[in-house]
């Protein structure tokens, strides 16, 4: 199956939300999950990234969303996932943890997903939340992206050491891994995240082709 070139996400709507791997949906065949602290600016940059103010919930009080929140692009059999933000939370540490256990099953276990989108305030990058997320994609081998969200609260020059830094921290890492500035507010880095995206998403032709060798090589084995 091949799609075009690159993805409307401006026709990206709310499929479901699941508490638990189980409840995922069955229908989505290629996602990619986005993650970040509760402060990072998550649902801003996603309600950016698809021109919906309203798409992900966003709140004075960080942390509200404690689901695996599902957004399907068009009607293709693609999505965007919001994973639970981390860190502000007021939520009893027994609740905290049960969202961990299922985040944890999810990432591990969930064959569909095949990026990771790691948000961080590029003012404070590389917290011990963010170091964590990276080394299990670097030990997973999961396509990994950077976004260094809310660029416009630092003159370009501190945004620049700051992306350098993070460049640095990861440039040994055997994983696919690319990393951004990003600007909610004034839509700085959006065409960068789109391409990294549809990358992400959309099948590759040499993908299809070794899919197509190897169904021929199975018929030919039942002959």
């Amino acid at each position: 199956m091949s799609y075009q070139d690159s993805l409307t996400y401006t026709k990206t709507h709310y499929l479901r939300s699941a508490a638990k791997l189980s409840q995922c949906p069955e229908e989505i065949t290629r996602e990619v999950a986005f993650a970040g602290r509760s402060n990072a600016g998550k649902s801003s940059a996603l309600n950016c990234l698809t021109g919906q103010k309203k798409l992900a919930r966003t709140s004075k009080t960080p942390g509200r969303t404690q689901l695996i929140n599902y957004f399907q692009i068009g009607e293709l059999p693609l999505a965007i996932v919001d994973l639970p933000g981390y860190g502000y939370a007021k939520v009893p540490v027994g609740v905290k943890n049960a969202w961990q256990k299922e985040l944890g099953e999810y990432l591990q276990n969930r064959d569909e997903l095949v990026g990771l989108v790691l948000l961080m305030d590029i003012r404070h990058p590389l917290t011990d939340f963010d170091t964590g997320m990276i080394q299990w994609a670097e030990d997973n081998g999961m396509p990994l992206h950077l976004v260094l969200t809310k660029s416009d609260k630092l003159k370009r020059g501190a945004a620049q050491n700051s992306l350098l830094q993070v460049k640095k921290a990861v440039k040994e890492m055997k994983t696919p891994v690319t990393v951004q500035t990003f600007s909610s507010l004034k839509a700085q880095g959006l065409d960068v995240l789109k391409q990294r995206l549809n990358e992400l998403l959309l099948p590759m032709q040499e993908d299809e082709d070794e899919q197509e060798a190897d169904d021929t090589d199975s018929l030919d084995s039942q002959d």
